[in-house]
């Protein structure tokens, strides 16, 4: 269980991944619209104009990422290297990783040198694979797990932007860490709400923030992920860099040395009663 806790801060769901020494400031819910918006045209009642310009930031991101490349990715392949952080201090020197997702809810991530263990995610469910064979994840790791894939980069591009019920605000000009950015806040239906920071020249993805509140202890944490080092592979516009933060406090970052789109994956390494040997060619 010692990588567990690496793995489940690593497991964000179809994010490809690296560093980045950004900062994050705080953020709490939904904001509402920045009063620095500009003036809706004429005719144009002013919180339809403002919908709109985040819709057209929003439309600007995924050409950026790729278009229908982008739009059009079933799988994904990513290996490289993960550091995990308490209150802002290395707990380790690095684990080496691999990580296999399939969208929409498939994902499996593989770690040390012999990749002899395993995380896997399908559906709702999740198992720790080992030489003993495979064990449920702690429900509470679980939670976090579904709740940072439920508000992914990829689920809010690829899905919250088609659902009716998201209702999209402009915020105008803002900081991302120290770096100029445009920002705009989505709230979905169950009242979730996540803010997403555009950079100004490439229209790229470069921060994504949202609020929560603890079931148990009712406090609210506020996580941010920052996605940097964009290179792109097959089409696709992949940031190698990426780093988390919980409350403030730096949680992980992550280098990516690969990354390979739609390669097709084998089904059995989804599969925890399988007993998929990475180290051995499998079917594609």
């Amino acid at each position: 269980m010692k990588y567990l806790i690496l793995i489940v801060i690593l497991a964000s769901f179809f994010t490809a991944s690296g560093a980045s020494k950004v900062g994050a400031a705080d953020q709490e819910g939904a904001q509402a619209p920045s009063q620095s918006t500009p003036a809706p045209g004429p005719g144009i009642p002013s919180d339809q104009e403002n919908a709109r310009k985040a819709r057209a930031l929003l439309d600007q991101a995924i050409q950026a990422l790729g278009g229908e490349a982008y739009l059009k990715i079933h799988d994904a392949e990513q290996e490289g290297r993960t550091y995990s952080f308490h209150h802002g201090q290395p707990t380790s020197n690095g684990v080496l990783f691999w990580r296999f997702v399939e969208y929409p809810d498939k994902e499996r991530i593989e770690v040390t040198k012999e990749r002899d263990v395993a995380y896997l995610y399908v559906g709702n469910k999740g198992y720790e694979l080992t030489y003993k064979g495979p064990h449920q994840v702690e429900q509470k790791d679980m939670d976090d797990y579904l709740r940072r894939r439920r508000l992914s980069l990829e689920t809010i591009l690829r899905e919250w932007t088609k659902d009716p019920g998201v209702a999209f605000f402009y915020e105008g000009n803002a900081l991302a860490g120290n770096l100029p950015a445009q920002q705009i806040t989505l709230i979905n239906s169950k009242n979730e709400a996540v803010s997403l920071y555009f950079d100004l020249e490439t229209h790229l993805p470069i921060k994504k923030s949202y609020s929560w509140r603890d079931p148990i202890d009712k406090e609210r944490n506020v996580e941010e992920e920052i996605f940097d080092n964009y290179r792109p592979i097959q089409g696709v516009m992949t940031n190698y860099g990426f780093t988390r933060y919980f409350n403030g406090d730096m949680q992980t970052q992550r280098f990516i040395s690969a990354a390979h789109y739609n390669q097709g994956l084998d089904e059995s390494m989804f599969d925890p009663n399988s007993h998929y040997n990475p180290n051995k060619p499998g079917k594609r």
